[in-house]
């Protein structure tokens, strides 16, 4: 019995859902918990793929997922970034959160040169690490023509290395000599997502917690000029390259991004009352979106591309966090 359009597209998005809810459970269990249920949902999503193959009867409906929920999903993001807080309280954290993310792609770059890494997966992993996780890799894969086995091996990466050093960080905490507000700030500076940041940064209290959301803010912030960056740069090289047909179309999600986070800053709450509860299911929604949309890209994933294309940008990648992390430590 073959499934007509409409029963492959829902079967696909709800066969996401579904690998998101199990992603879910699985960040419930002990020592799992540290992962989360976006990192879990991918190892899920790629074993399935080792184990059983690509669905491909319902491949609508996962592409559908990987493509338009990611957008809706990074749209949402857009009101966890507080504007006038990065405006007013991190501009002098919004010049560190750039060297940050400047050092992260040439330094990347660099690197990846030397060792013949796979390009397209190194400068992901680079905007990963530089700007805010799994969310700027989604952003940037489309401008920069990434594969989707690419994205979903990137994301992969950032969730690995990201829960490692957030671990790593905590277990660090006792021994260092920082403050709370200045080991916030180097967590904010240095880890890879928001979730890493908030693992990391709670040790340090309320106030170092403040702090640490509050730099890694400034480098969500800061996705935005990049992401536009990137667009010029790749319409310029396809310039001298290609047609004028081949040009890369503007990320208008990114509009809804700013938008959100414009709304998010001066309208809920000063004008419209927006519950708390609204707000964590707004969240959760975002979330989840997420998930599924990781979901398409694990499927994606196979784990001889993975031998033979990511090893070299994973040491890269771990080269460069570390070297990160050391020098953020000193500047903070």
């Amino acid at each position: 019995m073959t499934l007509s359009s409409k029963q492959a597209w829902l079967s696909g998005v709800l066969f996401t859902f579904f690998i998101a809810l199990l992603g879910y459970l699985l960040a419930l269990v002990p020592g799992f918990d540290r992962v989360g249920q976006l990192a879990g949902a991918i190892v899920l999503a790629v074993f399935y793929r080792q184990i059983f193959g690509y669905p491909d009867k319902i491949r609508s409906g996962i592409t559908f997922s990987t493509k338009r929920l990611l957008r809706v999903a990074i749209v949402l993001y857009g009101l966890k970034l507080n504007i006038e807080i990065v405006l007013n309280d991190g501009l002098g954290l919004l010049v560190r959160d750039a060297a940050v993310i400047i050092f992260a792609i040439f330094a990347t770059i660099w690197l990846a040169k030397k060792l013949r890494a796979d390009r397209s997966i190194s400068l992901l992993v680079a905007v990963g690490t530089g700007v805010c996780g799994a969310a700027a890799i989604a952003a940037v894969a489309p401008i920069i023509r990434a594969k989707e086995r690419d994205t979903a091996i990137a994301v992969g990466m950032i969730a690995l290395l990201g829960t490692i050093f957030a671990l790593a960080y905590t277990l660090l905490r006792p021994i260092l000599p920082l403050d709370d507000v200045q080991y916030g700030t180097w967590v904010g500076l240095s880890l890879h997502e928001i979730a890493h940041v908030a693992l990391a940064g709670e040790p340090a209290g309320e106030e170092g917690l403040a702090m640490a959301l509050l730099a890694k803010l400034g480098r969500v912030f800061l996705l935005i000029p990049l992401c536009l960056i990137l667009v010029y740069w790749v319409n310029r090289k396809t310039e001298a390259s290609e047609s004028a047909e081949a040009k890369i179309v503007f990320p208008w999600f990114l509009v809804g991004f700013l938008l959100l986070s414009v709304i998010g800053t001066y309208v809920i709450g000063p004008v419209i009352p927006v519950s708390d509860q609204v707000l964590a299911f707004i969240s959760d929604l975002t979330t989840w979106l997420l998930t599924a949309a990781m979901v398409g890209l694990g499927l994606n994933v196979s784990l001889q591309d993975i031998r033979d294309r990511a090893m070299k940008p994973f040491l890269v990648i771990l080269t460069v966090s570390i070297v990160l992390s050391v020098w953020t430590y000193f500047i903070v």
